[in-house]
């Protein structure tokens, strides 16, 4: 299978395995009193913190929060991106986890990344609905997930 249809299948079970018994809203509600509270963190590991930073801020669009030689943090839209150094830097990272940023144009976001020094791991691809996924390789290898899904809403 490729990689393209399996995050399509994750993305759209996922969401639409909720909805056809329930409503959004009542998911929301559900999921608030679970023991997860939600995503917090995504922690990427670099090889150069200082280079990491210099890149994240320019992809984010954001300064950085919280900078030492041992951790970097930015706060993004509530949740924290983190960039940790490397002890043994390698660029064979694991591709077992994604995780996805929401962004309102995909095409121009992925795009903007490309043009910063990222490499394409999957275009910009169509998963159903309105709902649209791609990620990109950072210099140090981390995959970055995009996501544009019109439907998401946090709970108030």
């Amino acid at each position: 299978m490729t990689r393209s249809f399996v995050t399509s299948f994750i993305v759209l079970t996922s969401f639409f395995g909720y909805c056809q018994n329930d409503t959004i809203e009542n998911y929301q509600k559900t999921a608030i009193t679970s023991n997860m509270l939600g995503l917090r963190t995504t922690i990427y590991k670099v090889a150069d913190i200082n280079e990491a930073k210099e890149w994240y801020s320019k992809a984010f669009g954001i300064k950085q929060y919280f900078d030492e030689p041992y951790y970097v943090g930015y706060n993004i839209g509530g949740y924290e991106l983190g960039l940790l150094p490397e002890e043994n830097p390698t660029t064979n990272k694991a591709e077992s986890v994604l995780a996805y940023w929401g962004v309102d144009n995909i095409e121009k976001e992925f795009a903007r990344l490309i043009e910063l020094g990222a490499t394409e791991h999957e275009k910009p691809t169509n998963v159903g609905g309105e709902l649209m996924v791609a990620s990109v390789k950072d210099p140090w290898d981390n995959i970055i997930g995009l996501i544009y899904n019109p439907e998401f809403k946090l709970p108030e």
